[in-house]
């Protein structure tokens, strides 16, 4: 029969000391943990405030916006009605608000970006009135400097020498323009596809802005916006090409 060695009751020095230094290296990574998620939290809320601040409240931008330098900078509009009095434009601003129009200045503008309501067959109108809701619903940040109706009619939702809450980092150097459509295909009609292109021509040559920095939503985030230039983007391109034979001579 095999006599078994009698455990000891007991740990040697060594043996306790081994112990104690793995408990504290246990110890130690836990804290490192903490302190790693803990940051973590604090770093995405500040991302978040941020977003909210410049209007980035939607989806992460991949957008590089260039400089587009001019000799002077151009003197911001307030009205494209009195600006371009040979367009058919309707002044209904949205009330001053923290969701829909914050008032904070457009000093310079860059970009001009290109929308589709995503709302088939409904009007310049109730699109405007959507926006105008949100002071009260607080539901989300967003809206547009002008809506394109059916019949190519144009309603300015905001001063020009404001932002809106519609292209995310460009907020802050873009004039945004949501044009309706009649069905979920996202193509546009007649009427509100010439009045795009002339408002988009007019606004390029005062702020004498290159064809090519009109761009569409789907180019600063990825979102698939306006839907139609999107899955067409020779449709696009035809889309600019019109734009820029609208402009002035000399400002091509």
């Amino acid at each position: 029969m095999t006599k078994e060695t009698p455990k000891r009751p007991y740990l040697t020095k060594e043996e306790r000391e081994k112990l104690h230094k793995k408990r504290k290296q246990k110890e130690m990574f836990q804290k490192i943990l903490i302190v790693g998620i803990f940051l973590s939290i604090v770093a995405a809320g500040v991302i978040s405030v941020i977003r909210v601040k410049t209007g980035d409240v939607s989806e992460a931008s991949f957008f590089s916006a260039e400089e587009v330098t001019t000799e002077e900078p151009i003197p911001p509009l307030t009205s494209a009605k009195e600006a371009f009095p040979d367009l058919d434009i309707t002044e209904a601003y949205l009330t001053p608000n923290e969701y829909s129009r914050p008032q904070m200045p457009l000093e310079r503008v860059k970009y001009i970006v290109i929308h589709y309501t995503a709302n088939p067959g409904t009007t310049a109108e109730s699109n405007r009135n959507y926006f105008e809701g949100l002071k009260d619903s607080g539901q989300t940040h967003a809206s547009s400097h002008f809506v394109i109706g059916l019949d190519g009619e144009i309603l300015q939702c905001i001063p020009l020498n404001e932002w809106c809450y519609a292209s995310n980092d460009l907020n802050n150097q873009a004039i945004s323009i949501e044009m309706c459509h009649p069905d979920a295909s996202g193509a546009f009609n007649t009427p509100t596809y010439n009045s795009s292109v002339f408002l988009v021509a007019k606004l390029c040559d005062y702020y004498k802005i290159p064809t090519e920095n009109v761009i569409r939503h789907y180019d600063i985030t990825g979102k698939e916006c306006p839907k139609y230039f999107v899955e067409h983007p020779e449709r696009w391109e035809k889309y600019l090409g019109f734009v820029n034979k609208w402009r002035e001579p000399l400002e091509k």
